[in-house]
């Protein structure tokens, strides 16, 4: 299997790195070499609490978070996210989901929450017996998240929240969401833009009054996701992250921690692709001769090949920049722009290489195709990577 540990020679690894890498490896062959791919609403949901409670289990869930509230470093190792991500990714993308969902979901609490609820909630999510969530994204505010119109007013001991969220990972299964509202009406730049001040962020569980999931979200790779409804949801004011009106720059901020990890997920798909067409054309036989004998599939090979190198090694460099605490803004939409869009690339190839078993559900490389498609679009779409690294190059 080509994979993480094909590169832990790289200058971006320490001892740590080499030694989770093997860990994760060998979890996921003992735990997800057989793992069933369920495509019904049930079962999905199913399978992502027994991934949560086994990634808890196994102690990988603790790379999630910091050592104060029960992980595992002093600071969220972004090294260690993104190795976790393409080591699951490679075996199942339901058990990548799990594991990212539960970091993305918690981070604000991680990044800004009080003693009180990081006490909370944090220890049960490094555990994996609290499934996490992240509502952002709202129907006419998804890449443009300062456009949001979720509203929260105080109310004496409480906050009322008033409006909806949808593309929410984890909706409908999560015991807490980390959700953004506006605390100040919106105010409209020079340009015709929304400010991004007037945002706060808030706890919300599902068992808080007004709360609902309003539909249940359908995707071409199942995996839990909904679009959630507040209607007067009274939550205390102690479940308020951070400081009132700070909700934005939380939000930027867990994005930036986990924008590379997708990058990373993305490798683990188009490897696995690659190891999936390179057995396939050792094996398949067409005009008297394997396929691996002709030059185009040589070709093809040695192109996917070369992206996934090229993917990684921007990912990985990333994550070093970032854990080393230099700027890194510009090169983690560099290598999640690149790792995403080559991944769809290597998996196309793949499904072609596979011809008509291709296209056949139960195939991994048809599994793939369907997995790789939305993380060209979740934690900001290619386009706006690509406006962020110009951005970046003109300041």
């Amino acid at each position: 299997m080509a994979s993480i540990n094909d590169s832990l020679n790289w200058p971006f690894f320490e001892v740590p790195h080499r030694r989770l890498a093997a860990e994760a490896r060998d979890w996921g062959a003992t735990n997800l070499a057989n793992a069933a791919h369920p495509v019904d609403r049930a079962g999905v949901d199913a399978r992502c609490r027994e991934l949560v409670a086994a990634l808890g289990k196994a102690g990988l869930l603790k790379h999630c978070l910091r050592a104060a509230d029960g992980g595992a470093s002093a600071e969220i190792d972004a090294r260690s996210l993104c190795i976790l991500r393409e080591s699951l990714a490679w075996w199942d993308g339901l058990a990548d989901f799990s594991f990212s969902m539960q970091g993305l979901g918690s981070a604000p609490l991680t990044l800004a929450g009080s003693d009180t609820l990081r006490a909370r909630y944090l220890p049960r999510v490094a555990k994996g017996t609290a499934i996490a969530a992240f509502a952002l994204s709202e129907p006419e505010a998804g890449s443009d998240a300062a456009a949001m119109q979720a509203s929260a007013r105080r109310d004496g001991t409480h906050w009322r929240l008033n409006g909806s969220k949808t593309w929410v990972s984890n909706g409908g299964i999560a015991d807490f969401h980390c959700v953004f509202a506006r605390t100040e009406a919106a105010k409209s730049r020079p340009d015709g833009s929304v400010a991004a001040e007037g945002i706060s962020a808030f706890v919300v569980e599902p068992g808080d009054p007004g709360f609902a999931v309003a539909e249940r979200l359908d995707v071409m790779a199942p995996h839990p996701l909904a679009r959630i409804s507040f209607t007067d949801c009274r939550i205390p004011a102690e479940r308020l992250i951070g400081a009132e009106g700070e909700g934005f720059k939380i939000a930027m901020r867990t994005l930036d921690v986990f924008r590379t990890s997708v990058a990373a997920a993305a490798c683990g798909f188009a490897r696995r692709a690659l190891d999936e067409a390179l057995k396939h054309v050792m094996e398949r036989s067409m005009f008297g001769r394997k396929l691996a004998e002709f030059q185009l599939t040589q070709a093809t090979l040695a192109e996917m090949a070369t992206g996934i190198e090229a993917a990684q090694l921007l990912t990985y460099r990333a994550a070093w920049l970032r854990d080393r605490g230099e700027r890194f803004t510009a090169a983690a939409a560099m290598a999640k722009l690149t790792a995403t869009e080559t991944a769809q690339t290597v998996i196309d190839r793949a499904v072609q290489l596979f011809g008509g078993r291709g296209v056949m559900q139960g195939e991994v490389v048809e599994r793939l195709y369907r997995e790789i498609r939305a993380l060209r679009i979740y934690e900001g779409a290619s386009e706006v990577q690509k406006l962020i690294i110009g951005r970046e190059l003109l300041k």
